[in-house]
């Protein structure tokens, strides 16, 4: 069994790359089902979850390949059979459910097994059954699995009671063939949204106002084969951000868009963190100076992001003075609080409210990674903790973030991986 060990405490220096966006290439992936010719994607992040759709994908007979010399994927669909989806592998991961709306749109039908994913609280996927049914299909759910079928793809106006990220895009692919016009309202806005509309209109789809909450989708007849490259990761961005914070360092970040990290950046600033010299997608972060507390609530996006929550929680805990972070998106996201209190961070959890009172020094053990972000929390307290940190269940890490320890490492910090 792996597991990173960090040493604390060390000033980080130098510069970090950000690979492309997690959230970005498990939908593009699943919408190249759309289109039987093939398809290219420019710097593949090397993840557990790129690897897991594409395994879906080639159990479905499609040609996947991604070289190693320049971690270009590409994807041919032209053979892809009506076959059910893996049990194992769609339990793995829950961004395995989105090939969904791309084989109804394809096939007009498609059998999968309920997803799975990290346990952070109840994701139902009855936003996306909603759409399906309300494009024509007949959806019937049975013991472990989920099954959709329609004769025809008609499109209707969609209203989503929440504004799930999942949701939006499973429906917007599925809907890319439809006979007619489909609105999707109270979409999701978060920039993956954005990025896989581009990805579909570069390949022929008509889609606008993807991104501002009102997504309407012209019906076409075909795709075409395209390359793409998807837009940088902005929670591995925002991650980095932390780690400069919390360590008392100034760091150069490659790979950020500005606008998409505005919620996290504003925040850290209203903490005292620094930030200059953007321009190119790189910016300067400088957490040496002083710190205040702070007061967050996590939102759907243009909102503070929940995948950033257990993150800022880490820096939170060696702020001095009262914090408060409440978390809006996902019931059951402070399971990382019970790590943390164990590397000795004072926080108390009221319902979704989570009160830190900051301490000047956390205290090095053994901590497990409860989810993907809580992994990532770990690892930076683990960089400002006394002593040795070591933290278990890294496959869940190895899911968002693309050689954690070696990006770290390059900054100075002492981590390394281990098999136990």
């Amino acid at each position: 069994m792996e597991k990173i060990v960090v040493k604390g405490v060390k000033e980080l220096r130098g510069e970090v790359n950000i690979s492309c966006a997690k959230n970005s290439i498990l939908p593009i992936i699943a919408a190249t089902i759309l289109c039987p010719e093939p398809i290219i994607i420019d710097n593949a992040p090397r993840l557990e979850d790129v690897e897991v759709i594409c395994k879906l994908l080639s159990e479905l007979n499609c040609d996947v390949n991604i070289s190693n010399v320049n971690d270009r994927l590409t994807i041919n669909t032209k053979n892809i059979v009506e076959m059910d989806a893996n049990e194992e592998l769609m339990r793995k991961m829950r961004a395995s459910f989105l090939i969904m709306g791309p084989m109804l749109a394809r096939f007009g039908y498609c059998k999968l097994s309920l997803p799975g994913g990290c346990n952070i609280g109840s994701r139902p996927i009855d936003l996306h059954l909603k759409g399906f049914k309300l494009l024509g299909a007949e959806v019937v759910i049975g013991h472990g699995f989920v099954e959709v079928r329609a004769k025809k793809i008609v499109g209707n106006r969609i209203y989503l009671d929440f504004p799930s990220v999942g949701a939006t895009e499973n429906i917007m692919m599925a809907s890319v063939f439809a006979e007619g016009t489909t609105i999707i309202e109270n979409a999701a806005e978060e920039p993956e949204i954005w990025d896989l509309a581009q990805f579909l209109n570069k390949m022929g789809a008509k889609i606008e106002g993807a991104g501002f909450g009102k997504i309407t989708i012209t019906g076409v007849k075909n795709l075409k084969g395209i390359s793409y490259t998807p837009i940088y990761d902005r929670i591995e961005a925002g991650t980095f951000m932390i780690a400069a914070a919390i360590t008392n360092s100034k760091i150069k970040i490659n790979g950020v868009n500005e606008e998409h990290l505005r919620p996290v950046i504003e925040k850290l600033r209203e903490c005292g963190i620094g930030f200059t010299n953007y321009k190119d997608h790189s910016i300067v972060v400088d957490g040496r100076g002083s710190k205040r507390p702070l007061d967050i609530k996590t939102l759907p996006y243009p909102g503070f992001p929940t995948d950033m929550q257990a993150q800022m929680m880490s820096l939170l805990s060696i702020v001095e003075g009262v914090s408060v972070i409440t978390e809006t998106v996902f019931e059951n996201r402070f399971m990382h609080v019970a790590e943390l209190q164990r590397m000795g961070a004072n926080i108390k959890i009221d319902g979704r409210t989570a009160i830190i009172e900051g301490k000047p020094r956390l205290t090095g053990c053994e901590v497990k990674a409860t989810d993907l972000r809580a992994g990532a929390a770990m690892i930076l307290s683990g960089l400002v903790a006394d002593g040795e940190t070591v933290v278990n269940d890294v496959y869940h890490i190895d899911r968002g973030y693309v050689r954690i320890e070696e990006k770290f490492r390059n900054l100075g910090a002492e981590i390394y991986r281990i098999n136990m």
